[in-house]
């Protein structure tokens, strides 16, 4: 994690937007796997299971690998196989998830993921919200890289 930013401020500010009451922000070091960098919302039993996760596993892989945003408008329903099992436990039922791609290479550097409790259907103008958000979030990853190196 980042300690000279709040990311939890900054992701609560995002929830409120859309209405959500769960959301995460990974990154991707290597490319391969998520690294959770803050969540609200998910129950501490899960947080284990997202720390890290593999590209193309769960939601939030399958939006890394895809560059795609994945939706679900019913977690608890999916019937398509993209929820991994406990990802049904979260009481989350829409969903949505957008990879965060860097703004100097195109790669991308992690996901940010919102839900909510009820069955949803995030609509294009939401999709391309959220995919906005996300390139916010590419530009403080950069930034606090920047001020590492």
């Amino acid at each position: 994690m980042t300690p000279s930013f709040d990311w939890k401020s900054h992701l609560a500010s995002i929830l409120e937007h859309f209405s959500c009451q769960t959301g995460t922000i990974h990154r991707s070091a290597d490319g391969l796997t998520l690294s959770l960098v803050e969540q609200i919302g998910v129950p501490d039993f899960l947080i284990e299971k997202i720390s890290i996760i593999p590209f193309g596993k769960g939601i939030a892989g399958a939006a890394a690998l895809s560059r795609e945003p994945v939706e679900l408008c019913n977690l608890q329903q999916d019937l398509g196989g993209v929820a991994k099992p406990a990802a049904q436990q979260t009481g989350v039922a829409g969903s949505l998830a957008v990879p965060i791609f860097s703004s100097s290479t195109g790669e991308v550097i992690g996901t940010l993921g919102i839900g909510k409790t009820i069955p949803y259907e995030f609509s294009d103008l939401e999709k391309q919200q959220l995919t906005t958000a996300a390139g916010a979030v590419a530009h403080i990853f950069e930034q606090n890289q920047a001020c590492q190196d």
